[in-house]
């Protein structure tokens, strides 16, 4: 076998497997569902300020969650607003890019 030939093999096994996990996990995905809203809850949902607050203790709740049952992602929340203010929050611990720059 040629080393050209076993190169294209070797795509085509890293083209297959990623399309089979792409295929998985939207499969998977299609069959999450999300909790109903509670009846308790009024008023307007969680948007950025808040989001940010929860982006900032979403390592605390983490730890927490797994010794109790609440979520570190407000729902209903919303939406775009929550997503980005959720994002920056939680990148303020330093997930960010500036590790991916140093040298």
């Amino acid at each position: 076998m040629s080393i050209q030939a076993w190169q294209f093999t070797q795509g085509r096994r890293r083209c297959v497997g990623f399309l089979l996990v792409l295929v998985v996990s939207s499969l998977l995905v299609g069959c999450a569902t999300q909790p109903s809203v509670p009846g308790f809850l009024s008023g307007d949902p969680p948007g950025f300020l808040m989001a940010l607050v929860h982006g900032l203790i979403a390592p605390f709740a983490l730890v927490g969650s797994v010794f109790s049952d609440f979520r570190i992602y407000a729902f209903p929340n919303s939406g775009l607003f929550y997503d980005l203010g959720f994002l920056l929050g939680l990148s303020s611990w330093g997930g960010g890019s500036t590790y991916a720059v140093r040298r």
